[in-house]
């Protein structure tokens, strides 16, 4: 294939091409300069790495593990809702979905295909956590994000319209949607979505393995779902699905590098001309 000149737009002679001319290079140098951070997102990325820190010494310090509690709870409620959807979409009738306050939960149905919503649930939150995250880069993103988060809180509350847990944690992370919206211009509300996106992510991974590697728990979706496929035990689909759940995780990063290279000033003029603040 020709190579052309940057500037002149014209073939560069088969002989005077050098390795810096190489299609390959040329897209290796692209893909580099895409992934590199800019300081808004080195600045996201720091963050995203303190959540990281903050959420896995809150999780196994007692007393102080409350402080995330409400947002385990929403990611059980992703993961209940992930199943939900998946039976929508392979025509299985939706009874229930049931929050407890021991940070379970459960979808009831009836027909659809299991192969498909019993995975649903870790990869669906999964991929829910990842969505979340590269939204956190950017602010007009995240207010989409919270946006159809408003409308998964709703498909949420009509299946689990008589589970006062359920209807207690919506209530209270729309209240704090709100708030955040109205906080620095929407910037406090891209740093709750990144909060949530990776809470999610977290809660999925150790879920994984600590529900199906670190120890065999018979209710747990990756034993059902060995059940029916018959073929490997649960701690390796539970291994399986623990790797897809982490490449979710890397790809909504990469995605955020890419997709969202505004400065924090270029991001603070186009969130003034969507869904603006009142003053």
């Amino acid at each position: 294939m020709p190579v052309y000149d940057h500037l002149l737009h014209e073939p560069i002679p088969l002989a005077s091409r050098t390795f810096s001319d190489h299609p390959v290079y040329l897209v290796a140098r692209d893909a580099r300069s895409q992934l590199t951070p800019n300081e808004t997102q080195r600045t996201t990325l720091i963050v995203a790495g303190c959540y990281i820190i903050a959420i896995a010494i809150l999780w196994h310090v007692p007393y102080l593990s409350f402080v995330i509690y409400p947002f385990k709870l929403l990611t059980v409620g992703f993961h209940e809702m992930s199943h939900a959807l998946m039976g929508v979409l392979t025509c299985a009738r939706i009874h229930s979905i049931e929050l407890d306050p021991d940070e379970g939960g459960a979808t009831r149905m009836s027909g659809g295909v299991p192969w498909l919503t019993l995975p649903a649930g870790y990869l669906g939150s999964s991929l829910i956590g990842a969505a979340l995250i590269a939204c956190g880069f950017n602010t007009n993103a995240s207010k989409i994000a919270t946006l159809c988060l408003a409308a998964f809180f709703l498909f949420t509350l009509w299946w689990a319209r008589r589970n006062w847990l359920t209807w207690v944690l919506i209530l209270g992370m729309s209240g704090l949607i709100v708030l955040f919206w109205f906080v620095a211009d929407s910037v406090a509300l891209r740093f709750f979505v990144l909060f949530i996106g990776v809470m999610s992510c977290m809660y999925v991974l150790w879920d994984v393995i600590d529900d199906t590697i670190a120890r065999k728990v018979n209710g747990s979706d990756a034993y059902a779902f060995s059940e029916i496929c018959g073929c490997c035990p649960s701690q390796v689909w539970g291994v399986i699905w623990l790797i897809i759940a982490f490449c979710f995780f890397a790809a909504g990063i990469i995605v955020g590098l890419v997709a969202f290279k505004q400065s924090a000033a270029q991001q603070a003029q186009d969130t003034s001309h969507f869904l603006p603040v009142p003053r």
